[in-house]
């Protein structure tokens, strides 16, 4: 296509310059005379078109000649064409390896997020496991120390039940006669008052259990009472206090429960009986 493209020009500069040779001698037949400038820089003109194919052959000859490095150039008549190692076909080939090179890049790009997407969706699941197997410990933790924390109060308050018994005790039994009596039954009892208070700052209460309905849960039964006037099941009298700390049992109430009353049916006599 270059050879072309300079034997269309070199044909056109040969025209222009025979066009201003006319102009300038319209008597001129063309042709410049010698050592002319044009006679020594410009080919003469063809007498006839075989004459001007073998001068376009021999310059495109003449052109092949002078590039060594490109390949020859196929020329048939006035027709010269290129070869398939032309600059534009060798652009297209370039093209195409690019593109196939950013294509497989690409995938290769792809592939790489997929994988470490996954591996971040199996981070996130691990993660979110460790923090249940925390949450849940932690929360079996704090459930164990709460336990302990109960099971050590409750073995440090109930060798002090009895001593709470022995205190009220006194009270419902001594009878203070003198002045003196009276103050000796005052100092104790303050301290009876004083432990009472420090049981319920920890949450320890008692029980009342007395009219209401037998729970083995809460109560043990010492004693039963057949009677009428209670419902069968009912806590008639309480024996020993109960103790509860929160919803724990620190001790049992020892009670008495009512029991089914026994009926007795009087059967009528028949005076006639005997006598028949």
């Amino acid at each position: 296509m270059y050879l072309l493209e300079l034997i269309g020009f070199c044909r056109a500069a040969f025209m222009i310059d025979e066009e201003k040779q006319q102009d300038r001698d319209p008597n001129s037949t063309g042709v410049a005379p010698e050592g002319s400038p044009m006679a020594s820089e410009t080919p003469p003109a063809p007498a006839s078109s075989n004459e001007a194919a073998d001068w376009e052959l021999e310059l495109a000859q003449a052109y092949q000649s002078a590039q060594p490095d490109r390949p020859p150039a196929n020329v048939s008549g006035s027709t010269v064409t290129g070869t398939s190692g032309s600059p534009t076909a060798d652009s297209a080939q370039s093209w195409k390896r690019e593109l196939a090179q950013v294509t497989d890049e690409k995938e290769a790009l792809k592939t790489q997020l997929q994988a470490t997407s996954a591996q971040l969706e199996d981070l996130k699941n691990q993660n979110l496991r460790l923090a249940a197997d925390f949450d849940n410990f932690r929360r079996r933790t704090q459930k164990e120390k709460e336990e302990l924390d109960l099971q050590a109060r409750c073995g440090t308050i109930k060798p002090l039940l009895p001593v709470i018994d022995n205190f009220e005790r006194a009270r419902s039994h001594i009878k203070p006669q003198t002045d003196g009596e009276m103050n000796i039954h005052k100092s104790y009892q303050s301290v009876y008052k004083q432990m009472v208070d420090g049981l319920k700052q920890i949450g320890v209460s008692p029980m009342r259990p007395e009219g209401e309905q037998f729970d083995p849960n809460l109560h043990e039964a010492l004693l039963s009472e057949p009677t009428d006037e209670h419902e069968e099941g009912k806590i008639i009298q309480e024996l020993e206090r109960g103790y509860i700390l929160g919803d724990r049992v620190l001790r049992h109430a020892k009670v008495k429960v009512a029991a089914a009353g026994l009926s007795v049916v009087a059967s009528d006599e028949n005076p006639d009986s005997s006598e028949g």
